[in-house]
């Protein structure tokens, strides 16, 4: 699905959006099978742009809240919750926690911004649906899985919720909010 592979860019439109963040939290799941390569590549982009990460397990409910509790305490001023379908499954306590915290944060789908979130930046999930049909049509038709082509989304979208930045009085920066697939306002 291509969501972990973009970490680094998910970190470079929070650091945008909060430049004078020198410390950032990544929330990740020790259990996802991508978190090694998910904290290598966003240690590098981190190290690239001058950012100090803080990497935050989590993989149960009770670590979450730990999360939240560790960047309140470290004062971190932004988050960026890297991809993982254990993440999905928890989008509203973690937007929910994100707002008590009044911590910025960054997500891989546009469903976490329109729950509140503040930013998303990830695949057109509708879009891959469709390939994904597609695919199966074909294959319904006689086509050999094997001799179908590997394909990968095409599609990347970037979600700002302004109502979310406004309530944690951010000011979005004009050329952030023009290269927004979709602004919620």
């Amino acid at each position: 699905m291509f969501t972990a592979l973009l970490e680094p860019k998910r970190l470079g439109l929070l650091h945008e959006l909060v430049p004078q963040a020198a410390r950032v939290g990544i929330l990740l799941n020790p259990q996802y099978p991508l978190a090694e390569s998910q904290s290598r590549d966003v240690q590098e982009a981190a190290h690239a742009i001058g950012l100090q990460v803080d990497f935050l397990r989590a993989s149960n409910d009770g670590e979450i809240d730990a999360a939240f509790q560790t960047v309140s305490e470290r004062h971190i001023a932004a988050l960026s919750v890297a991809a993982d379908p254990y993440f999905d499954t928890r989008r509203d306590k973690i937007v929910a926690l994100a707002a008590r915290h009044a911590i910025p944060a960054m997500y891989h789908f546009r469903e976490h911004t329109a729950s509140g979130g503040l930013m998303s930046y990830g695949i057109d999930l509708p879009d891959v649906y469709r390939q994904v049909g597609r695919y199966a049509g074909r294959i319904l038709k006689g086509a050999r899985p094997a001799d179908l082509p590997v394909v990968q989304p095409t599609k990347f979208e970037f979600v700002i919720n302004l109502k979310t930045a406004n309530a944690l009085g951010l000011d979005v920066p004009p050329m952030l909010l023009a290269r927004a697939d979709e602004v919620i306002e």
